[in-house]
């Protein structure tokens, strides 16, 4: 293992094989961090976290020419509360905050400019993009895409396969980047579409295969291609 000398190591803490830490990462009691971790420099890790084997905390974003909208570079530190739960795999960004009890299943990948409020759930190969927050105790199930700008309230059910839209002209240039905002206690079912900008209200459902391109309102149910209103 690779550990930098300005590192601080809470008690009991227990790093796996071939795990690097890098400078001025901070790290609290009972720490688990798995074989082949990488810690990036300045991650904050509270207490009772579990880290698995090939995980990449505090990573910085990417880049290139052709990328129109360029990930913001001045970026705080990965910060990661107390209590949550790190599959094996995972990557977490810079500038990304985890509450505490979030559970984050394997090959999880969330990017930076996110808050993930407390006792959240995030399935297996979920992907969730920049500039989004997501509330307590919600559930994001395996394989769902959260895109770029998106709010999900508290108490939230995201089914398998969900994925979400923020550009209503698909990298043309026009309008604004807008994700779906879903609101507290909404359900949304297995291998839903849900289009640029629009509204799930409260305790609203939507059905398992629907394309949503219009606001939801709230305790509504829908379903179907383009997604309608159950009367």
């Amino acid at each position: 293992m690779s550990i930098h000398s300005s590192v601080i190591l809470g008690t009991n803490v227990e790093v796996g094989e071939y795990a690097v830490i890098e400078m001025g990462v901070r790290i609290g009691d009972r720490v688990t961090i798995g074989s082949h971790a990488v810690i990036k420099e300045g991650t904050v890790i509270g207490d009772d976290v579990e880290i698995g084997d090939h995980v990449v905390l505090g990573k910085r974003p990417g880049s290139n020419k052709k990328m129109a909208r360029k990930p913001a570079t001045e970026l705080p530190p990965l910060a990661i509360d107390n209590e949550v739960v790190i599959g094996s795999h995972v990557t977490l960004y810079r500038g990304l905050s985890i509450a505490e009890g979030v559970f984050i299943g394997d090959h999880v990948s969330i990017r930076e400019q996110i808050f993930v409020d407390r006792h959240t759930i995030i399935g297996r190969h979920a992907m969730i993009e920049p500039n989004t927050r997501i509330g307590k105790n919600v559930t994001i199930q395996t394989g769902c895409y959260v895109t770029a700008d998106t709010i999900i309230e508290d108490h939230v059910f995201i089914g398998p396969c969900c994925s979400m839209s923020n550009d209503k002209y698909m990298a043309s240039g026009k309008g604004t980047h807008t994700g779906p905002h879903i609101k507290a206690h909404a359900k949304i079912g297995n291998h839903a579409t849900l289009l640029p900008a629009i509204v799930i209200g409260e305790h609203a459902v939507v059905g398992a295969g629907a394309v949503v391109t219009k606001d939801v309102p709230e305790k509504a149910v829908t379903m179907g291609n383009p997604a309608r209103v159950k009367s």
